[in-house]
């Protein structure tokens, strides 16, 4: 196992499907930090992406899980903060590909799109699979670079 620790959010949409991810990771012996949301109230999903990556930019888990709806909107906004690189997946090969080669850090998906099995799935391939580096590494490193320049 790669890691002991991620951090958790989602927004209404996906409260449910996180709900049972943290329990399945929680069995594991892996500790969640939930960002939230806490209630099925309507809010909005950037909030919760913004909490999860200014966590794992300030070092406190090196990954993290997205949930809403499909899992985009979330992909979309996460991807917004310098050093995450978040993969919306809904089937394990993705999951496990985006951990090898693109050394993804935040993992997105929807709670209308896959069941809590495949979820917990995803989940635990994302944790378990670690970066390959070597020629996956110039790839990665010109992701830095954009945005780095922007």
């Amino acid at each position: 196992m790669v890691t002991k620790k991620i951090i958790m959010g989602s927004d209404h949409a996906g409260l449910s499907l996180k709900l049972k991810v943290i329990e399945h990771l929680n069995e594991r012996g892996i500790e969640v930090v939930d960002v939230g949301t806490y209630t099925a109230d309507s809010c909005s999903y950037p909030d919760y992406a913004i909490a999860l990556c200014k966590k794992i930019q300030a070092g406190e888990a090196e990954l993290g899980i997205l949930v809403c709806g499909t899992g985009i909107g979330m992909s979309i906004a996460a991807n917004k903060h310098n050093g995450i690189r978040a993969a919306c997946c809904s089937d394990t090969f993705s999951a496990r590909m985006t951990r090898m080669h693109n050394n993804a850090n935040v993992l997105c998906f929807g709670e209308r799109v896959v069941g809590a099995g495949l979820a917990c799935d995803l989940a635990d391939i994302f944790i378990d699979t670690e970066y390959l580096g070597g020629r996956h590494e110039a790839r990665v490193q010109m992701l830095a670079d954009i945005e780095a320049a922007n």
